[in-house]
């Protein structure tokens, strides 16, 4: 009989196709301390409870983990995800349940960087309107488009947080020869000068002043719905926004309007406000905008390593042990982890 109980929801097919389901990289690390996973395919949330009492840890993913949930569970002390988000899970019941939470903020923040940046240029040289021109037969039209643009070099950039991500942007877009705003009332302005980062305290100053404005911030009560009519109107009406980071963050509805209106110039989204995008969704017959499918975290390294992470922190903490990205820390003490 196995020592430990892991509990994770079991995966609709569409995921199944690209994560699969052996959980082989999750097991390295569970299975030498006796840890079984147990994939529960609960429909309702009453099934999920019943399923998941007694477990000993819980994988997050598949499933929103409620307060309800959270009250339900008898002896957990962790609930893992493999992503860098953890909206799915109530970060402030799992605290007071004296739960750990954890996120693997790290594994895959250069394939976001990257990802950032792509939708940067890509907005910026109009690419996807470009490639239309030339398979349509308009070849003049392509130079007369981009010829109204000042050169990239000079601009200046926005990021909106400072964290693992825009760090990385902030060098990414270094050597294109852009200025670099970062407002982050949560991270000293001296620690942004060592990324020759100009520190903004104000974000209706960054909006005003950027020509590209990159959002990164995570999803949180505080956050939902940070960016609203109010910030688009401050852009300038040739800006560019791009969002890797969390769709709700940013008032969709608001977006939309700031694009149709010409309020902004264009805009880059890998995140939406709801996922997968509906069919009736204004973003997908817009030509100033550029969609990618929440996808700015892939590649072939990020899923094994992420998940590879999971079962070391489940592990760690199952074992008595400090975890390496504890979510809420200050529960840390109170399972004798800190």
């Amino acid at each position: 009989m196995a020592k430990y109980k892991v509990v994770v929801q079991k995966l609709p097919a569409a995921f199944v196709r690209i994560y699969g389901v052996a959980r082989e990289m999750e097991r390295e690390a569970l299975e030498p301390i006796g840890a079984e996973i147990v994939e529960v395919e609960a429909s309702t949330e009453e099934e999920f409870i019943e399923a998941a009492r007694d477990a000993d840890a819980i994988i997050g993913g598949g499933r929103r983990i409620t307060p309800n949930i959270i009250r339900s569970l008898e002896k957990c002390r962790i609930i893992a995800g493999s992503g860098v988000g953890f909206d799915y899970v109530d970060v402030p019941a799992a605290t007071e349940k004296g739960i750990v939470v954890t996120n693997v903020p790290d594994v895959f923040i250069e394939e976001v960087a990257d990802h950032a940046m792509t939708l940067l240029l890509a907005c910026w040289r109009r690419l996807t309107l470009q490639d239309r021109i030339v398979r349509e037969g308009r070849w003049p039209d392509g130079r007369g488009m981009l010829s109204g643009f000042p050169r990239l070099r000079g601009q200046t950039l926005g990021l909106i947080s400072f964290g693992n991500i825009p760090r990385l942007v902030s060098k990414r877009a270094r050597p294109f020869g852009l200025n670099v705003l970062a407002y982050d009332p949560y991270i000293h302005e001296h620690f942004m000068n060592q990324y020759e980062v100009e520190p903004v305290t104000d974000i209706m100053e960054l909006l005003e002043r950027s020509d590209f404005v990159s959002m990164h911030v995570p999803l949180s009560p505080a956050t939902r719905g940070m960016l609203g009519e109010e910030h688009f109107r401050r852009m300038k009406p040739t800006a560019i926004f791009v969002n890797t980071g969390r769709g709700p963050t940013v008032n969709e509805k608001a977006l939309i309007k700031a694009l149709q209106e010409k309020w902004i110039a264009f805009a880059g989204l890998d995140v939406f406000e709801k996922e997968p995008v509906d069919a009736d969704n204004p973003l997908l017959k817009m030509d100033n905008v550029i969609l990618t499918a929440h996808v700015a975290s892939a590649s072939s390294r990020m899923m094994p390593e992420a998940r590879r992470r999971v079962g070391r922190e489940i592990a760690q903490v199952l074992q008595g042990r400090r975890p390496m990205s504890p979510v809420n820390p200050q529960v840390l003490g109170r399972l004798g982890l800190a």
